[in-house]
């Protein structure tokens, strides 16, 4: 017999089990169907844990902001400790044009009520001890924002998710999905066969799959980024540090930004942006990325010289060619609901995303929710870059 449910989750990962978290939580009946063994096993687990409202966009800084509200109060409601440090980000100004560019971002981030300023040399050298200082210009700090364990964080909202009744059917890989005109009939996997009102797709860095198995050309295209965590040092660095400078390696590979924080137990932890992206799905660690980004990291912060490195990974960014998310419904399928393109964001924007979708099926839209819908359309223009992607 054909199970039913009010709502079908493809994919466990850091939107697709808040998506579920919140809709159990509401009421509706939900399965989540996942590929790998447990949630987090895609690409949540590559995730380096920031956790940041800063963005250049309406719809991810309100976004961002609530998914704040949640991961720092987890603990105190839920009485999961996620390893939740509100540090906040540092973004650094070396050129003129960095400069202005931050002092004019901060009026709109300001007036959506994210805490932030532009700050001149000295305070940025306070908030980054031991920071080169030649050249500095300044930067902003926003104290609200911060990180998490991301595999904690997955584990406490996939337990809260379940409480409230979610079903997880893991190890099951959705193989087809069966439309009867514009409306999706069945989800077929390697295991069974299922249906329901909705059907979300969060798959990731498979999301363009999933879109091809109904009929549409989703524009994502997963890029990989590697990332590594340092031996514990003594505690000495509160922000996350971004440093938004192009680089020229003719040895090691070009890079966009990278960035750095502390974490809780006093490892570094670090990523970087290749330039050009490394587009498809290769996760296999390479060998010019400790190179290359421990050159930029100690042109900035000199101290780290001497820090052994633990270990480093890789993961899949999956991105749109503005930098922005796809959410919300699509016009040629009535029961079809995209949360994909994140562009390594996921596990930042997953807990405001999930409340939105929850609203968006109950029909109980925010003003806030009309403006992330409007921003984050797949019939947007995506030639309109966001600036802090």
């Amino acid at each position: 017999m054909l199970k039913k449910y009010d709502v079908i989750v493809i994919g466990a990962g850091s939107v697709g089990i808040p998506i579920a978290q919140y809709c159990a939580r509401d009421g509706l009946s939900v399965l989540v169907i996942e590929k790998e063994a447990s949630v987090s096993q895609g690409d949540n687990k590559h995730a380096i844990g920031g956790i940041r409202a800063t963005h250049t966009q309406r719809a991810k800084i309100l976004l961002g902001l609530r998914s704040i509200e949640i991961f720092s109060n987890w603990k105190q409601e839920h009485g999961d400790d996620i390893s939740w440090v509100q540090g906040g980000y540092c973004y650094v100004a070396y050129t003129q044009e960095h400069a202005q560019l931050f002092q004019n971002n901060v009026k709109l981030q300001k007036s959506l009520g994210l805490n932030i300023d532009f700050y001149g040399p000295e305070k940025i050298k306070e908030l980054v001890p031991g920071i080169n200082s030649d050249g500095l210009l300044g930067g902003t700090f926003s104290p609200s924002d911060g990180n998490a364990s991301p595999l904690l964080a997955a584990n406490a909202f996939y337990r809260d998710a379940l409480k409230n009744g979610a079903e997880f059917h893991f190890n099951e890989k959705v193989t087809a999905i069966k439309k009867n005109g514009t409306t999706i009939e069945t989800i077929i996997t390697d295991k069974a066969e299922y249906s329901a009102k909705w059907i979300i797709n969060a798959a990731g860095g498979y999301a363009k799959e999933i879109g091809n198995m109904v009929g549409l050309d989703l524009p994502v295209a997963p890029t990989s980024h590697e990332a590594g965590i340092t031996e514990p040092v003594k505690y000495f660095l509160r922000p996350m540090v971004v440093d938004i400078r192009p680089c020229t390696d003719s040895v090691f590979g070009n890079s966009k930004n990278f960035y750095f924080y502390q974490n809780n137990e006093g490892q570094i932890i670090f990523c970087i942006t290749p330039d050009p992206p490394y587009f498809g799905h290769d996760r296999e660690e390479t060998s010019r990325f400790l190179p290359q980004i421990a050159k930029r990291m100690i042109q900035l912060l000199p101290r780290l010289k001497n820090i052994k490195v633990r270990r480093t990974w890789r993961g899949l960014y999956p991105d749109t060619p503005d930098g922005a998310p796809i959410v919300g419904h699509v016009k040629e399928i009535d029961n079809f609901i995209n949360t994909i393109g994140m562009c390594g964001q996921g596990y930042m924007l997953g807990p405001g995303i999930g409340e939105l979708i929850s609203r968006l099926l109950r029909d109980k839209l925010t003003d806030n929710d009309q403006i992330i819908l409007k921003e984050l359309s797949l019939y947007r223009d995506f030639g309109i870059i966001e600036q802090l992607k």
